[in-house]
């Protein structure tokens, strides 16, 4: 479990293509300090487990799925990446729940810079809307933020200097793409709910 405070913004040095994976092979000196083989680590906000440690980086095997259903497969040598190791038992929730398991993608679609923030509207796919609430809570990138506004088909957020300076959100472009993942309290109570209404999709009696 993570909290979606990221902790380095690091680099993808290398890219090996296999015929339905990847392996990357990423620099990031703070999150590997005192790793071992298995750990998870979450790269942009997905969970990938460590197989090798090397000086300040370690690889991690990518499957196709991932690649296909996350930003991560336009990721290349030179791409930064923000890094999160899973938050310890009784450590501070900065941030909020977060799984590393990404729910969709979206776009960049415009930035709105301001005296002291910047306002950055991403698109949202049509099955998640439903998640995304104004004031909620949503993973952009691995990045724990507030939703300003909430739209059927978009939401913006409001990005502070340390957000701009510390993460990929400082410097991704309009058409960029984005993982997303949503509140998973509203995951639960939606299933929940569903299972407690005869009749409906989530019935299961």
């Amino acid at each position: 479990m993570f909290t979606g405070i990221v902790e380095e913004l690091g680099e993808i040095t290398a890219v090996e293509e296999q015929s339905d994976a990847a392996r990357f092979t990423v620099r990031g000196p703070v999150v590997t300090e005192g790793a071992k083989h298995g750990d998870s680590i979450a790269v942009n906000g997905v969970c990938l487990t460590v197989v090798d440690l090397g000086d300040g980086s370690f690889t991690a095997d990518v499957m196709d799925e991932t690649l296909k259903r996350s930003s991560l497969g336009a990721l290349r040598p030179g791409s930064r990446v923000n890094l999160e190791r899973p938050m310890a038992l009784g450590g501070r929730l900065g941030g909020h729940l977060v799984q590393g398991h990404v729910d969709g993608t979206g776009t960049v679609l415009e930035r709105t810079p301001g005296e002291h923030w910047e306002i950055v509207r991403i698109s949202l796919p049509a099955e998640l809307s439903r998640y995304v609430v104004e004031k909620g809570s949503i993973t952009v990138d691995g990045i724990s933020l507030t939703v300003v506004e909430a739209a059927a088909d978009f939401f913006t957020v409001s990005l502070i200097p340390t957000t701009l300076e510390l993460t990929t959100l400082g410097v991704k472009q309009p058409g960029d793409p984005v993982n997303l993942e949503v509140d998973v309290i509203a995951k639960y109570v939606e299933r929940m709910l569903g299972a407690a209404a005869p009749g409906t999709a989530g019935d299961v009696r």
